[in-house]
């Protein structure tokens, strides 16, 4: 029995497994997702900072009539603190340098004349704090600066960084394996293949979209043999917490995947979705360890899809990130499609003046076409229950491609 888009995205989101946290290093970090608090272990800046190359100067002395001041020293960033002992003078200044003790404005050398020895003020205005970054501004030490649940970015790493946080909690990822299947399959690294073979590459495409995702996924091929599939389920059963068949789920005589994972105690949850492409898709769940099945198509297109569609929000799920976050878009032009069934159009992405995403339709020869994945962005969610879609209409967008 086929089941819907929306039953089958409900039926995989509540198998999200909870996974727990481990401790990585803050090179690791990226990408991941934070299970800590983290706060300012000092002020925000640590003092009062030179925020621009110049002179360091006391206010007053300036605001009684003073534009020339002799250069006292140099403040440099990184250097203990100096003091101004002479407000009639004055001190050079870096950027970043601790502002000196007796000044409390910094001139940029941009609005200087500086002349043996001398700083002339060429402005009309110098304020107190003028170009001084004040201690604490940014945060209070104490203060909480992220919170759980953040996705680690460059961002983050920097912020950790500052307040001394070489390791950091974060959740666990689920360990995941790529399995193609199909004698008609030869190594990349191998000889040409024959006539009647190809070359595997849905085992580097998903693997390439889960690398995207933050995730090493292991590989692996399993040939058209009932027993040798048996023992190698087993075997993934017993390793990994998400196992990514793809190829053997129809209705050939030579596609053992359902019935080996039946055999091996793999519980069925769903098998078929009416959707184009990837209507085959075989969702299991082993409760012994646990942990789940996802068997794809092996047609390109519809693995490429079920795992931008299915598994990206499971993944998001299992680490405690809200599953949903694709976004509408809008299509650029009329589409026909027929079958009663919902259909994932391929599209390519531009930006409209008023920044919405404008959906342009990118036609290929259907779900075994690989090479037109490269001119694609991600897939447009076409409803079934109808056959005419138009130009103008905003449906949810799927990308797996991360510059839009």
């Amino acid at each position: 029995m086929m089941i819907t888009v929306e039953e089958a995205t409900k039926i995989i989101l509540e198998q999200a497994l909870s996974l727990g946290e481990e401790e990585v290093t803050l090179a690791q970090a990226p990408g991941r997702v934070l299970r800590e608090t983290l706060s300012a272990d000092r002020d925000f800046p640590p003092f009062n900072r030179v925020a621009m190359d110049g002179i360091a100067i006391c206010q007053a002395s300036f605001a009684a009539g003073q534009r020339q001041f002799a250069i006292a020293g140099m403040a440099q960033a990184g250097a203990a603190p100096l003091v101004l002992s002479n407000p009639a003078t004055c001190l050079e200044v870096m950027t970043g340098a601790v502002v000196p003790q007796g000044a409390d404005a910094v001139v940029r050398y941009e609005d200087l004349l500086i002349s043996q020895g001398l700083a002339s003020i060429v402005l009309e205005e110098v304020k107190p704090g003028q170009n001084i970054h004040p201690q604490g501004a940014d945060r209070k030490a104490g203060e909480v600066i992220l919170q759980p649940g953040k996705i680690l970015t460059g961002a983050e790493m920097g912020l950790a960084a500052t307040i001394g946080k070489s390791k950091l909690r974060v959740a666990k990822q689920p360990s995941v394996i790529v399995v193609v299947n199909g004698d008609e399959l030869t190594a990349v690294d191998g000889p040409a293949p024959l006539p009647y073979q190809i070359r595997q590459s849905n085992n580097y495409a998903l693997r390439g979209l889960l690398q995207q995702w933050g995730i090493e996924a292991d590989t692996d091929h399993l040939p058209d043999d009932e027993t040798i599939i048996r023992q190698k389920l087993v075997e993934y059963l017993h390793q990994y917490d998400a196992i990514i068949l793809c190829g053997g789920v129809s209705k050939g005589k030579l596609d053992f995947l359902p019935s080996s994972l039946q055999a091996v105690g793999v519980r069925q949850l769903f098998h078929r979705i009416s959707q184009r492409p990837g209507q085959p898709f075989w969702f299991c769940r082993a409760d012994t360890r646990p942990n789940l099945v996802f068997a794809f198509p092996g047609n390109p297109v519809s693995a490429f899809m079920c795992m931008t569609r299915y598994f990206q929000p499971w993944l998001r799920a299992c680490q405690g990130l809200d599953p949903i976050t694709n976004q509408g878009a809008v299509l650029a032009q009329d589409y026909h499609f027929k079958p009663d069934l919902t259909y994932f159009l391929q599209v390519q992405i531009s930006k409209q003046f008023d920044g919405q995403r404008l959906a342009s339709p990118i036609t290929g020869g259907g779900s075994g076409d690989l090479a037109n994945l490269t001119e694609t962005d991600g897939f447009l969610e076409l409803p079934k229950g109808r056959d005419f879609f138009q130009a103008g209409e905003i449906f949810p967008y799927w990308p797996f491609r991360t510059h839009y």
